[in-house]
């Protein structure tokens, strides 16, 4: 029996064991990176960024004064100090 297999494997060696070693690695890498890529698309919500980034004082200021919590006044002096 092993001499039958053996006769019959003599055709493939050593290169066919390896290439089809890292086929697999090469397969299960990929259907974990499709479920990892998956997984992220669901958690992620549409229309947020990945990094919310917080205004400057400078465009807080600002948006307080297009609300109307400050005035001119107010508005030029504090864009003066931060200026500084």
């Amino acid at each position: 029996m092993w001499g039958n297999m053996m006769a019959h494997m003599e055709g493939y060696g050593w290169g066919h064991m390896l290439f089809g070693g890292l086929m697999m690695v090469v397969f299960w890498g990929g259907i974990i990176a499709l479920i990892v890529f998956f997984v992220r698309g669901l958690t992620r919500s549409e229309g947020v960024p990945a990094v919310q980034q917080r205004p400057t004082p400078l465009e807080f200021l600002q948006e307080r004064y297009a609300r109307g919590e400050i005035d001119k006044q107010e508005y030029e002096e504090r864009r003066q100090d931060l200026s500084r």
